[in-house]
């Protein structure tokens, strides 16, 4: 059986290749340019045929080893969507907005989530490199598993510090918290990706993370093992929709040379 741990390091014998779609860095710059976060909408509405595209964008978004920790809730009901505005505190960019979607964090998913991959594996037909396999059966276990109330959590602390005095160790997640940003910073990649198609298309989005979680998650019927990462609204910009010009500090300030 091969070392999961190979993975990292071996490139593996594979033929697989891909034709690239045309680009233009230019309409991709637009989109980043047009992109602001709006605080009040027109009554215009979006085609659902859009927010669909839109969503479908969102789970293109790259993840940590393919778990797609997320969940998209696109809140169409009258009655949750006014709910769900309130638990915002039903600020402008919430109150106004033709559509709001809920991104989820999910912190327990990646077990069901590594089952499909190693069936996938197993009916693709195709040659899976050992170190693939391996990864998926041995070591996901091992580093995602934090155990009942994340007992496992010192354990694994102590053995990677032990571990990396000697070489490098992937030192996290090691602990529930650990297992939170974990499943946010996927979960924000596809976020991204999100707020960048509606801009594509036209119209304006807003990422809000004032909200009440609590209120939220009632509203969506939600676990523990859930977290809300973001709120994000969309629409078409008002006159009004943006209180002021895109403010960024110095580059210096946070592109570091070394």
């Amino acid at each position: 059986m091969s070392d999961p741990g190979s993975i990292f390091t071996e490139i593996p014998n594979i033929q697989h290749s891909e034709e690239l779609k045309p680009v233009s860095s230019e309409t991709f710059e637009n989109i980043l340019h047009n992109r602001r976060s709006v605080r009040v909408y027109t009554d215009e509405k979006i085609p659902a045929n859009v927010v669909e595209k839109v969503l479908d964008w969102a789970l293109l978004a790259p993840n940590s080893s393919n778990l797609q920790c997320w969940e998209f809730y696109w809140v169409k009901h009258p009655v949750k969507k006014a709910r769900l505005v309130e638990a915002l505190f039903s600020q402008p960019a919430a109150r106004t907005a033709q559509e709001l979607i809920v991104a989820v964090a999910k912190l327990d998913t990646w077990k069901k989530n590594r089952k499909q991959m190693i069936d996938l594996f197993n009916t693709s037909g195709e040659h899976i490199p050992a170190s693939a396999r391996a990864y998926y059966e041995k070591l996901v276990p091992v580093v995602y598993n934090q155990g009942p109330l994340g007992i496992f959590g010192p354990f694994k602390r102590i053995v990677m510090s032990i571990v990396g005095l000697f070489r490098p160790t992937p030192r996290e997640p090691k602990s529930l918290a650990d297992m939170r940003v974990w499943a946010h910073k996927s979960t924000a990649l596809a976020c991204e990706n999100i707020m960048l198609g509606f801009s594509a298309f036209g119209y304006d989005t807003c990422p809000m993370e004032g909200h009440d979680s609590a209120r939220v998650k009632e509203i969506l019927d939600l676990g523990s093992n859930s977290e809300i990462c973001m709120v994000i609204s969309a629409g078409k910009r008002a006159k009004n929709g943006v209180y002021g010009p895109r403010i960024r500090f110095p580059k210096e300030q946070f592109v570091k040379i070394i």
